[in-house]
This record gives structure tokens, C-alpha cells and sequence, in this order.
């Protein structure tokens, strides 16, 4: 039997006539009597006998309608698991992420995004710019989202919004709160480094080089939220991405721009041959809104 001879069949059984099958299913009747005469043809057997104007299973009829009702159920199930993916109420976002977007802009847009597609799975991952094209390659990212990524060939770059490197100072230092600072303002003070030799670090030293600016630094740290921690427990300043200065800004912590702003992108990696799921997509808008 084909779908099609199971649909009308299973229409006509559990409704008792040609003339209701073809009501629930949005055809003629003429249709479903064709078809019907078709399975018949084709199983070697009749479906149905018309006694007193009803139609009436075969006992043939009634063994096959419980296997029948099996393949029916099922093609409910495909049928509405299709219109879910579609409204894209279903589905699994895999994602990779720079640390730094983690303390709040993504937290926001999987909350956002949760609150309107709630059977959405997330899989959330933090990665650095040298691991990001084995995780694309290997599948294990449908997205990745990196600050000032380098171009990879076979990865789709898109830039979703430009952010900075900032200052995060304790507010003692600059009572005054200023929204800029220059590297002559914090020649006098302890700078926390940071061993980072992503796009971020060449950015910051390479506005260094360009103005000959040397720091004052006795401490070294591997990640930016270590420094900015240890700003906040009047250690020194530091220099990181604004992310991570405001997901650790606190009652003795301000934070400040550069004079001349550093200014660096935000972007959403993907596989050129690899089109991203209707959920993936629509999720990376919100994220977009929220970054």
C-alpha cells in the first residue's frame, strides 16, 4: 500500500463512509472512491462491503487497520515534527562562544530566545580563536561567536556589532569618573598584564607600539576576567573588552574608553557549506540585539 491508499483508508474505517473521509481530508469524493478501488486493485482483496448504505471493513480490513493505524500515527507525528521545525518551535543549537560573552549578552539572548521557543536545545561552549575552526570542522558548532576573528578558509564570517577595549580602574585612581582615558593617564599606576595573544592583545599593543607606551607591570595573568578581579581588590588597572568590564563592575570599580577609542568587531562564524537551522538563525538575530 501506498501513503496515500493508507490515508484514505484509514479515513474511511474510522469514519464509516466515503462521504466523511473525504470532509476530513479536503477532497472529493470521487478522489477517495479512485483511490480506494486502487488499494483494493493492488492488495488483491476488498477493503470494504456496502451493506444498507454504509461501508462496511472485511475482516481483511480488519487485520490490516491496527498495522495500518501504526503508519498512520506515525505520518501524524512527521507531518506535525515538520510544521514544528518550520514555526521552528523544535530543534538544537549548538554554539561556541568567547568567554567574555558570557557574563551577560548571552545569557540575555538565550533567555530571550528561551522564553519564546522553549523546546529549542541549547548547547553552549566556550571557545578561543586557535580552536574555532577544528569545532566548526568537526561539527561540533553550528555558530561560533569571536571577537575580531581572522579569515578561515571555508568559514562564513558576519559581523554582529563593533564593541571596545576599555580601562577598569579602581575609583579611587580617578575620582573624578572620566569617560576617557589616554595610556600618558595611567603611566603612574600598576598594570595588570595579560598573556592573551589573540586579536585583542595585538590591538591593544599595537595602539602601544605606535605611541612608544611602556606600563608598569609586576603581575601577569592568563584571562581577562583574573584582571579584572584583581582590580576590583585594588591590585592595579587592567585593559579588556568592555564585556568583561561591565560583567565585573562593582561599587569600587569604574571603568573608562580610550582616547582614541580601540575599537574591535563581534562576529558569528559559520561553514560556508553548512546553511544554519531556522532556530540557529533566528537565535543569532536576538543575540545580535543583545551584544
Amino acid at each position: 500500500m501506498r501513503l496515500r491508499h493508507i490515508e484514505i483508508f484509514h479515513a474511511i474505517y474510522t469514519t464509516g463512509s466515503i462521504t466523511n473521509a473525504a470532509k476530513i481530508l479536503h477532497v472529493s469524493q470521487p478522489s477517495v472512491s479512485k483511490v480506494l478501488s486502487h488499494a483494493e486493485m493492488q492488495l488483491g482483496f476488498k477493503l470494504f462491503e456496502r451493506i444498507k448504505g454504509r461501508l462496511i471493513p472485511t475482516d481483511e480490513a480488519n487485520m490490516l487497520f491496527d498495522e495500518v493505524n501504526k503508519i498512520y500515527l506515525q505520518m501524524r507525528t512527521i507531518k506535525s515534527t515538520a510544521e514544528n521545525i518550520k514555526k521552528s518551535e523544535f530543534g538544537n543549537i549548538n554554539l561556541s562562544v568567547t568567554p567574555a560573552l558570557g557574563f551577560e549578552a548571552l545569557p540575555s539572548a538565550i533567555a530571550l530566545f528561551h522564553s519564546c521557543y522553549p523546546n529549542v536545545n541549547f548547547n553552549v561552549q566556550t571557545v578561543h580563536n586557535n580552536e574555532v575552526l577544528q569545532a566548526l570542522l568537526e561539527h561540533k558548532c553550528d555558530i561560533a561567536v569571536l571577537f575580531s576573528p581572522c579569515n578561515m578558509p571555508g568559514v562564513k564570517s558576519i559581523e554582529l556589532a563593533r564593541s571596545e577595549l576599555v580601562i577598569v580602574y579602581p575609583k579611587t585612581l580617578f575620582p573624578e569618573a572620566p569617560e576617557q582615558l589616554t595610556f600618558d593617564d595611567l603611566a603612574d599606576y600598576e598594570f595588570i598584564d595579560i598573556s592573551d595573544s589573540g586579536p585583542l592583545a595585538n590591538l591593544l599593543w599595537g595602539r602601544m607600539m605606535e605611541e612608544n607606551i611602556e606600563l608598569n607591570s609586576t603581575i601577569k595573568v592568563q584571562t581577562y576576567f583574573i584582571a579584572a578581579r584583581l582590580v576590583a581588590q585594588g591590585v592595579g588597572i587592567c585593559i579588556v573588552d568592555k564585556y568583561t568590564a561591565i560583567g565585573n563592575l562593582s561599587d569600587n570599580v569604574a571603568i573608562a574608553s580610550f582616547d582614541p577609542p580601540l575599537y574591535f568587531n563581534v562576529n558569528a562564524l559559520q561553514l560556508e557549506n553548512r546553511a544554519l537551522s531556522n532556530p540557529a538563525s533566528i537565535f543569532l538575530e536576538q543575540l545580535t540585539l543583545c551584544i
